[in-house]
């Protein structure tokens, strides 16, 4: 099985995906979206940055939107266990040859910024200032009552190598995707640190880009209220596919796009994987239901569009084999 046994004892500890950082075209535009819209909590805007979090996060962010002239996304960012942590990722990465570079982030502390080794440029941190506790000011509520960010889905032009160094440093596999033959291949795979399905997930296609941030909402009624109010306040355009249900996850979604094009996945109903003995799920490529239990097939700007990294080469996916599209 090309999936590797899980890592119990990685070089330092992941808690969980913490936040996207992405440039934009129109900040103005962008708020509109994501705060009036969307409903997520702005907490704080200056020098052309907004920062923005769920109703239930009490980090200062899981959202970074910088305005640009190209949009981008900058980052992909996870939040470490400890100090110390961050110190014995510096040295791990060193001892693999990575590039590292401490950087002075605002409201964070310490920031570890490398490069995995497709090329996606990662951030790792342990301290971010505190914002007071919003969960139960339900006057703030609006849009879908976005709780928290959930995960990062990625194009990868090299899943199993993606695989491999992710779970070299304590991301477990819940769910993947093979292809057939006598000598299958991962086609895509997902995998956690926080005890839900994933923290981040990798497809095969033109790689590395972001496919998509996902934010988690508390029920599939609020994803259905969402397209209503998207549908009637001049977001129609931006909604590209959903509602339905995965297969993989189980998740009930929604993929919709922002002004500048950066695809937002509306996502509930996942399962606990805590345990460290949990079999991964493993699903075909000629499996209709594996990317949709049912609910209308993605659209091809679900397989084919995501946002770039900067200065980051996009490459052709090593994997030729294509799922079969439910129609």
């Amino acid at each position: 099985m090309p999936v590797p046994a899980p890592n119990l004892e990685p070089p330092f500890n992941i808690i969980r995906c913490s936040h996207a950082d992405l440039t934009v075209s129109d900040l103005g535009a962008t708020r509109a979206f994501y705060e009036t819209m969307l409903g997520m909590n702005v907490t704080d805007e200056h020098d052309g940055v907004l920062y923005m979090r769920g109703m239930e996060e009490r980090n200062h962010h899981s959202l970074v939107c910088r305005q640009g002239f190209e949009p981008t996304c900058n980052r992909l960012a996870f939040k470490l266990g400890s100090e110390d942590d961050l110190d014995r990722a510096a040295r791990w990465f060193g001892d693999q040859d990575t590039e590292v570079t401490w950087a002075d982030m605002p409201h964070q502390g310490r920031t570890l910024q490398v490069s995995d080794p497709r090329g996606m440029p990662l951030e790792f941190y342990f301290q971010m200032d505190q914002s007071e506790r919003i969960l139960q000011k339900y006057g703030l509520y609006g849009g879908v009552h976005p709780m928290r960010i959930d995960h990062f889905n990625c194009f990868s032009d090299d899943v199993q190598n993606s695989v491999d160094f992710y779970n070299a440093i304590g991301f477990r596999t819940t769910e993947y995707t093979e292809s057939e033959g006598d000598d299958p291949e991962v086609w895509a795979a997902w995998m956690h640190r926080k005890g839900s399905v994933h923290d981040i997930a990798f497809t095969n296609g033109r790689g590395p880009r972001l496919h998509h941030v996902a934010f988690w909402v508390p029920t599939a009624l609020h994803i259905i209220h969402l397209c209503d109010v998207m549908s009637t306040t001049g977001y129609l355009d931006n909604l590209e596919r959903g509602p339905g249900r995965h297969g993989i996850s189980n998740a009930f979604f929604l993929y919709i796009r922002d002004p500048d094009g950066h695809r937002v996945e509306i996502y509930t109903s996942d399962y606990l994987t805590v345990d460290p003995d949990l079999e991964p799920v493993r699903w075909t490529l000629r499996d209709t239901q594996r990317q949709t239990l049912w609910g209308m097939p993605a659209p091809k700007s679900w397989f084919e569009e995501g946002s770039v990294f900067p200065d980051t080469p996009v490459n052709e996916p090593k994997l030729k084999a294509q799922p079969i599209v439910a129609h």
